[in-house]
């Protein structure tokens, strides 16, 4: 004869051998477990790619602005301005709210061999005659190992805030990418900064 408590200890029994066998809801299980991953998975290389190709227009827009005053003789606040104007365009399609610029000349002092700040203009300007740290493979030398007097570089900096569209998979604030390029003027010895608007031009200064 069963006894109650053996009834209720079958009853239970055939209820988990039931649970245990009931395949029901296990794709929507794993539909839920793995659609966050994949979610994350996705918009991470999309906001990754599109980090990827603003950082390589960063790079672009350095280069440029470094290319267009080099092919002058002298410039104006004005031409600085048109300058990083055709150079924002090359961030298209992103916007290039977040971009700062600078420009900036640099006489390579033949005695220290420091580069040194001619003129200085943009978001973030150094300050005349302070010194900037230039990679050395871009100071001219003699057979003796002596800086080669008269040396002058443009150098343009570029930063760029980047805020990727879902900020959980990146930096919410966003990524700052940088970057920076030389050029030696092409016209003359050095660019002159502003341009005179009369009486005789100013030779190249060496501080």
């Amino acid at each position: 004869m069963v006894t109650p408590m053996q009834k209720v200890a079958l009853r239970t029994g055939r209820l988990f051998s039931g649970l245990l066998h009931d395949c029901r809801g296990i794709a929507a299980t794993e539909f839920a477990v793995i659609v966050p991953v994949m979610l994350l998975m996705f918009f991470g290389t999309i906001e990754f790619s599109s980090g990827v190709a603003v950082d390589r227009k960063v790079t672009l827009v350095a280069r440029l602005l470094t290319d267009l005053t080099s092919q002058s003789t002298s410039v104006s606040n004005a031409d600085l301005a048109n300058f990083t104007i055709t150079a924002q365009a090359e961030l298209w399609p992103y916007g290039s709210t977040p971009l700062n610029t600078t420009i900036t000349e640099l006489w390579i002092d033949p005695t220290t061999s420091n580069a040194r700040v001619q003129w200085s203009q943009g978001s973030a300007p150094h300050a005349t005659s302070s010194v900037v740290v230039i990679p050395p493979t871009l100071i001219a030398k003699d057979s003796t190992g002596k800086t080669i007097a008269g040396q002058y570089l443009i150098l343009s900096e570029v930063n760029y805030l980047y805020v990727p569209t879902v900020g959980y998979v990146m930096a919410k604030a966003g990524i700052t990418l940088k970057d920076s390029a030389y050029t030696r003027p092409r016209q003359t010895s050095c660019i002159i900064y502003p341009t005179p608007t009369s009486g005789v031009w100013p030779n190249c200064p060496t501080l």
